[in-house]
C-alpha cells in the first residue's frame, strides 16, 4: 500500500508541475503576443483618441465659424440689393 501512494504521490505532483509550467507559457506567450501588437500598432501611423477629439473640435469650430461668415455675407448682400 505504501508503494501505491508513493506512486499517486509522484504522478500528483507530476501534474500538479506540469500545470504551473502550461501556466507559465501561457503567460509568456500572452506577454510576447502584447508585445507584438504594441509594436505592430506603433509602426502604423495610428492616432489617439485624444487626437481625434482634438482635430473633430478644431473641425467643428471651423465650420461654425464658416456658417457665421457666410450668413454674414448674405446679409451684406442683401442689404446692397
Amino acid at each position: 500500500m505504501q508503494t501505491r501512494n508513493k506512486m499517486m504521490d509522484d504522478i500528483s505532483q507530476l501534474m500538479t508541475n506540469a500545470m504551473g509550467v502550461a501556466q507559465g507559457a501561457r503567460q509568456e506567450a500572452e506577454t510576447a503576443m502584447h508585445s507584438m501588437l504594441d509594436r505592430w500598432l506603433a509602426d502604423r501611423d495610428f492616432v489617439t483618441r485624444e487626437e481625434f477629439d482634438a482635430v473633430r473640435a478644431m473641425a467643428q469650430k471651423a465650420r461654425e465659424e464658416n456658417d457665421a461668415l457666410a450668413a454674414r455675407i448674405a446679409a451684406l448682400e442683401a442689404a446692397q440689393k
